[in-house]
This record gives structure tokens, C-alpha cells and sequence, in this order.
């Protein structure tokens, strides 16, 4: 909601100051249309031409992402964290083979039931579910398992990342796009020139139209959209790290409780849970059999 507002303000400010100081409108208006055909165009274009087809797919969920923000919320971090803890103390108690049943079919397992937002995931469920039968595998080799999770969790941020750098480029762009576009005009301008002073004026004047457009659109729309897209992804990656750190220091000797709670230290600050509600909450997780 906040890139809307701040799009709404961004419009009035640079619009009304323009208005305010003294500016008319006609001559933009009228060659808007052309300007934005030739600047918008082009950058569709070359956004279809420069990306392949997984990121043409995941922009539209990239734009919508700017718009509603991250999706984990505090009480998806203490869901995590009691999740963890659960399989890492079934892990402890009954040993690795039994949470085979849970993590080779998570849908139908009763510990990932109990926080379906986490199991909703596909990514966080696949990641603790591979990684837990990666230590079934190399339980004796923590620190090949640890250097498992960064290469699948560098994979995934960094094709998560790939719509937002995408949009990147586009904002980049599109200065030089408008330059294109005022180059144009200024072609048009210049064989018009036996036309008198009051007509040149103008099409010199739709002509700087494409290069405002184009700074415009990229400085005020497109670049900012961009940042908060990758922002966001950067805020969502935050819960598949503590997934690993909590898996980190399991596998290095840490008791369930004391690596769920190194987790939580690494819970961003305004969503992170405080220590009694996330003993609380570790209290309630109910002991599998």
C-alpha cells in the first residue's frame, strides 16, 4: 500500500510543482500518447528480449509483491521456530528414521499440519525435508550438509532476485529510451524548419517531453519499484536462514532448545518473537510418539 501512496505522491509533487509554476499542460498531452508509445514500447520490448521466460512469468507476482510487502508475519517466525523444534526433538529422542514418515510426506505429516503457512511453502517445506534427509545420509558430516543448504539457498535467492534485477535494467534504461524519443522529435522539429517560431516552439517542446518521460518513469516509478521488490525478497529470505541456522547448530551438538533459540536471535528485529512467548510457545508443541 505504501508504493501506492508514495507513486500518488511522487505524481502530485512533480506535476503540481509544474502546475504551480506556471506550466500548461496542452503540449505534454499531446504528445503523451506518442511518447509513451515510442518510450513504453520500447521498453516492453526490450524487457521481452533481454529476459527469458521464468522471469517474464514471475514479474507480474514481483510487481504485486511491491505493492503487498513481504509475506511472513511474526507469528509465521514463532510457527517456524516450534516446527524446528518439534522435528529436531523427534530427531533427538527417537533418532533420524523417524522422521522419515514426516518429511517424506509433509502434506500428510501431523507436525507440518500444525503451521500450515509454513507448509504452504513449498520452498521452506522442500528445504527442511531435503536437509533433514540429507543428515540422514551424512549425519556424521555436519559440515557437508551445511555447505548443501548455502548452495540451495544462494540458488534460490538468487532466482527469486531475478524479476527485481530484471526490473532493475528497465529502469536504467529508460533515460536513454527517452533520449531516443526526444531525438526523434528533435528529427521532426528540424525538417519542419520553414514552419514559424510559435509551431517550432511546440515541437521542440513535445520533443523534451521523451526525455522527461524517460527520467521520469525511471527515477520515479520504475527504479523505486524495483528497490522495494528486492527488498521485500531479501525480507522473505530471512525465515529460510534461521531454517538453517537452527539446523546448523543442531547438527553441531546444539540440544533442540538452545538451536531454536539461536534461530530466534536471528529473527528480524520487528518481527522477532521475545524469549518467554517463544518458551511458551515451545512448551505447547505437543511430543510425537
Amino acid at each position: 500500500m505504501l508504493t501506492i501512496v508514495g507513486i500518488v505522491i511522487v505524481l502530485v509533487m512533480v506535476f503540481g510543482g509544474y502546475v504551480l509554476a506556471g506550466g500548461k499542460f496542452g503540449v505534454i498531452i499531446k504528445a503523451l500518447p506518442f511518447e509513451m508509445m515510442m518510450i513504453g514500447g520500447a521498453g516492453v520490448g526490450s524487457y521481452l528480449v533481454g529476459n527469458p521466460a521464468a522471469v517474464l512469468r514471475g514479474t507480474p507476482a514481483a510487481l504485486s509483491r511491491s505493492i503487498v510487502g513481504g509475506k511472513w508475519r511474526g507469528s509465521d517466525y514463532t510457527d517456524m521456530l516450534c516446527l524446528m523444534f518439534a522435528l529436531t526433538r523427534l530427531v533427538k529422542t527417537a533418532g533420524i528414521i523417524a522422521v522419515e514418515q514426516h518429511i517424506e510426506n509433509p502434506k500428510e505429516s501431523e507436525i507440518f499440519r500444525r503451521y500450515p503457512r509454513i507448509l504452504k511453502d513449498h520452498f521452506a517445506t522442500d528445504f527442511i525435508c531435503d536437509t533433514l534427509r540429507m543428515m540422514s545420509m551424512n549425519l556424521d558430516d555436519p559440515h557437508h550438509v551445511e555447505d548443501m543448504m548455502e548452495k540451495v539457498l544462494e540458488k534460490h535467492h538468487h532466482e527469486a532476485l531475478a524479476p527485481a534485477n530484471a526490473l532493475a535494467t528497465l529502469g536504467e534504461a529508460f533515460p536513454a529510451l527517452g533520449i531516443v524519443a526526444a531525438v526523434l522529435g528533435v528529427i521532426k522539429t528540424m525538417s519542419a524548419v520553414d514552419q514559424p517560431p510559435e509551431i517550432l516552439g511546440k515541437m521542440i517542446a513535445g520533443a523534451l517531453t521523451g526525455t522527461f518521460l524517460g527520467v521520469f518513469l525511471s527515477y520515479g516509478i520504475v527504479s523505486p519499484v524495483a528497490a522495494k521488490v528486492k527488498a521485500t525478497i531479501d525480507e522473505d529470505h530471512q525465515l529460510y536462514l534461521i531454517i538453517r541456522d537452527v539446523l546448523v547448530a543442531y547438527l553441531h551438538g546444539s540440544a533442540p532448545q538452545v538451536a531454536v533459540e539461536i534461530g530466534r536471535g536471528n529473527v528480524p528485529t520487528p518481527v522477532q518473537p521475545n524469549f518467554t512467548k517463544l518458551e511458551a510457545a515451545l512448551e505447547a508443541v505437543p511430543k510425537e510418539a
